[in-house]
C-alpha cells in the first residue's frame, strides 16, 4: 500500500473530524496544521451544552433557507470557527498555519481566518459564498481546491 502524501493524510483526518458534526445539512471538518503538526480540529455543530440540530431539528431547513444564506439563525458554529476556538482555549498560536477543510469557508469564517493569520486554505467541496473568495484573494491567502475522494464508513457497532 503506498504511503499517503501530506495533503491526503490531513484530508483523511479532516473527514474523520467531520464525522462528529451534528449538522443535518452538511458535515464539515477542519484542522489547522503547522510544520506538518495538527494544532487544532473543529467540526460544525451547536455550542457545548446546547441541544444539537440532530436532537431538535434545523431551523434553516424548516424555513427553506438555501445553503450559504442567513448564517445568523443557525445554532451551529462552523468547523473553522471551532478550530479557532479550540486553539484559543488551549493557548495555541495558529498564525502561519494552513487550514485543511472539507468545505470551502464562508465569508464569516474567511474573515476570522484572515485575522488569525492562516497562510493557505485547502478544501475539497465548494460552498456558495463569493464574498469569501474575494476577501481571501484581497488578503493574499491562497484558496486551493484539492481533488480528493473522501473516505467512507466509520466504526461499526455490533
Amino acid at each position: 500500500m503506498p504511503r499517503s502524501s501530506w495533503p491526503e493524510y490531513f484530508l483523511n483526518i479532516t473527514y474523520l473530524v467531520a464525522q462528529r458534526s451534528t449538522c443535518l445539512r452538511r458535515q464539515v471538518g477542519a484542522i489547522a496544521v503547522k510544520d506538518k503538526r495538527i494544532l487544532a480540529t473543529g467540526y460544525n455543530g451547536a455550542p457545548s451544552g446546547v441541544p444539537h440540530c440532530l436532537d431538535i431539528g434545523c431551523l434553516r431547513e424548516q424555513l427553506g433557507i438555501p445553503s450559504g444564506q442567513r448564517h445568523e439563525i443557525c445554532r451551529a458554529l462552523h468547523a473553522e470557527q471551532n478550530v479557532i476556538i479550540q486553539a484559543a482555549t488551549h493557548s495555541l498560536d495558529i498564525s502561519g498555519a494552513d487550514l485543511y477543510c472539507t468545505t470551502r469557508p464562508c465569508s464569516l469564517c474567511a474573515k476570522m481566518l484572515i485575522n488569525c493569520g492562516i497562510q493557505h486554505i485547502y478544501y475539497v467541496e465548494d460552498y456558495p459564498d463569493e464574498l469569501a473568495d474575494t476577501l481571501l484573494k484581497e488578503a493574499n491567502i491562497p484558496l486551493v481546491k484539492l481533488s480528493f475522494t473522501p473516505p467512507h464508513g466509520g466504526i461499526l457497532e455490533h
